[in-house]
């Protein structure tokens, strides 16, 4: 019977997919990892693979993974464009906000109210630059506020006179010149020095572009900021392999690690097969494996070379695989 109830889980969730800018979806179970649904649509010469991104609330970086063959910015008239708009939960605790660094996403699990199904809300992110790593850990919102003033640390206006560029004022007010945009959400960590913020240049949402502060297109930011209040926790982890179940289905989802831990992925498909292992010995693990489970090593093999940032189906049963050879012939 609790099969059946997951399953139908699973096909409502699919089936009840929002439409542009997916926003908000059912929680799934706690034995159920991936909710959302991958879609398509197709590319105008009017706008490009970014404008596209933006639409359907899909960072730059995710978009460019999952469509390599589709021009970045001259899309052919009618390109099937891959919206990677399904995903795997991080493997955190499914509690307030959840930012996971290398997929350049942050997730946010609101308290259900009384009555109401458990959500979660996901958005894309910038994230910090390699020499302004954004800092792992738990941290806290402490302070929120709307149309704020920003004074430019001297390491910021000292990198743009290295690179040529004019300093900031000492002080930017509130306006459209403001690089903060109009919400701004302060962490704890760091001594307070780092946000959640808008931004005025979109375009760098799902990259490495800040000094560190997390980044948000201005709608994104404007949702979330009344939604999150001061207190609420955020974890923010580093997890380039995820891995999760649907039922019996075990699925990965893989994006390139952040750049100052590439020396510690050039064995990249055995730290794979290592992080596969050590998920499937989990205590939570052991009831979603069937009898028969096996690893389908073809599948496997194709996710490690597209690393397309989308959960793949690797995992295969002997049943699954007579019913697959039946249906065929």
């Amino acid at each position: 019977m609790l099969r059946i109830i997951l399953l139908i889980f699973a096909i409502t969730n699919l089936i009840a997919a929002p439409s542009i800018r997916a926003e908000a979806w059912t929680l799934p179970p706690p034995d159920i990892d991936i909710f959302g649904q991958i879609r398509t649509t197709h590319a105008s010469s009017a706008e490009t693979l970014l404008d596209i991104a933006r639409q359907y609330d899909i960072g730059q970086i995710e978009i460019l993974l999952a469509n390599p063959n589709v021009d970045r910015w001259l899309p052919e008239d009618g390109a099937k464009v891959i919206l990677p708009t399904r995903y795997i939960i991080p493997h955190a605790e499914r509690k307030d906000l959840v930012l996971n660094l290398p997929e350049m996403r942050i997730y946010y699990f609101p308290e259900p109210k009384k009555g109401e199904k458990p959500i979660v809300i996901t958005h894309p992110v910038g994230i910090g630059r390699m020499d302004w790593i954004t800092p792992l850990g738990i941290s806290r919102i402490v302070e929120k506020k709307k149309d704020p003033t920003w004074i430019p640390p001297k390491s910021i206006q000292m990198d743009r006179i290295a690179n040529g560029e004019q300093p900031y004022p000492s002080i930017v007010p509130p306006g459209p010149t403001n690089p903060l945009g109009r919400h701004a959400m302060r962490l704890g960590i760091g001594s307070g020095s780092y946000l959640i913020h808008g931004t005025i240049k979109p375009f760098g949402v799902g990259m490495r572009v800040s000094a560190g502060c997390v980044r948000m297109y201005p709608e994104d930011i404007e949702a979330l900021f009344d939604k999150v209040p001061v207190g609420t926790q955020i974890q923010i982890v580093n997890q380039p392999i995820k891995l999760g179940w649907l039922l019996d289905s075990l699925f990965i989802e893989l994006h390139p690690p952040l750049e100052e831990d590439e020396g510690k992925y050039t064995n990249y498909k055995q730290i794979v097969i290592a992080a596969i292992n050590d998920f499937l010995e989990l205590k939570s693990s052991k009831k979603n494996i069937p009898v028969d489970f096996e690893i389908d090593q073809e599948a496997l093999k194709q996710a490690l070379i597209e690393k397309s940032g989308m959960p793949v189906l690797i995992s295969r049963s002997h049943s699954q695989t007579q019913l697959h050879t039946q249906n065929n012939n």
